[in-house]
């Protein structure tokens, strides 16, 4: 049983401050991107991974798939015997949830290969067990999540948007660059952000106006994912002198997303980034697509 699952970026991304369980609340405004990543899950003697991709994918219990088939097989009484086999195409720690993806992906594979049939809510719910992206990467399209991201709404989007992605060399951590949020707060450097949906974001999605999109693109992790990654704000620069219409760190990063006026624009741009040698990959897609489906 083969999913597939795509990537997001994050269009709008507002940090409040630290809860006491150590959590933040946020507004996080999710867009499935056709960046895909496959996971097949087929019959096995016990619970077992493996990898097409790039390097730093743990195959042990502590990969999210693995937990991700874990927790189904406890949840319907089975055991969790599954060689999960996974084709990477989304960077790995770079921002765009590719991990979330794969545990999404497994669930809704094992649910099939299991014969589970487990609704969609009871899906969503054992997802947000597992992460804060992970409902997302079930969901697709365009969404508000609240909380710490897993209370999802969906948002309406008329056609379709334009991306090109620079993926940097090495990943950050998304705990560090929490940690590094909380650090400019505390010294001042950074506002205490109190987080609310933008008005001119919904508006720019439900009117498809890609130029209003690209101004009202927000992502408070920004300043500590350059702090940590200072290289990261050049990078932003030269696609916005390239044409792009907005530019932003997606996620904790280290990714860079650039939107386009076009999928003429977004060749042509992908091009020029690449030219620019600040990328070691820059690829382009579109969105929003839908959410883990079985292929």
């Amino acid at each position: 049983m083969t999913v597939r699952v795509p990537a997001k970026v994050n269009l709008q991304l507002s940090v409040g401050p630290v809860r006491d369980d150590g959590y933040h609340d946020l507004v996080n405004v999710f867009h499935a991107v056709s960046l895909f990543d496959e996971v097949t899950a087929e019959p096995a003697g016990d619970l077992r991974i493996s990898v097409d991709g790039p390097d730093g994918v743990p195959t042990g219990p502590d990969n999210l798939a693995a937990r991700a088939a874990t927790l189904l097989a406890r949840h319907i009484g089975v055991e969790p015997n599954v060689a999960l086999h996974i084709r990477k195409d989304i960077p790995v720690a770079g921002g765009m949830a590719g991990g979330s993806a794969d545990a999404a992906a497994a669930l809704l594979a094992c649910d099939a290969l299991w014969d589970a049939r487990l609704d969609r809510g009871a899906l969503l719910e054992l997802a947000a067990q597992l992460g804060s992206d992970v409902p997302f990467a079930l969901l697709g399209g365009t969404a508000v999540g609240l909380g710490r991201g897993e209370r999802l709404t969906a948002v309406e989007v008329t056609g379709e948007f334009h991306w090109v992605f620079g993926y940097a060399d090495g990943g950050l951590s998304t705990p560090a660059v929490y940690a590094e949020c909380d650090r400019l707060r505390a010294a001042g450097e950074e506002p205490i952000a109190w987080p609310l949906v933008s008005d001119d974001l919904m508006t720019a999605l439900k009117t498809g106006d890609a130029g209003a999109l690209g101004r009202a693109l927000r992502n408070d992790l920004q300043p500590a994912a350059l702090s940590l990654r200072p290289s990261l704000g050049d990078a932003l620069a030269a696609g916005c002198d390239l044409g792009a219409l907005g530019s932003i760190v997606s996620g904790s990063g280290p990714t860079c997303a650039f939107l386009a006026e076009s999928a003429g624009h977004a060749a042509d741009l992908t091009g020029a980034l690449t030219g620019t040698g600040r990328f070691a990959v820059v690829r382009s897609a579109h969105g929003p697509v839908p959410g883990a489906t079985v292929i």
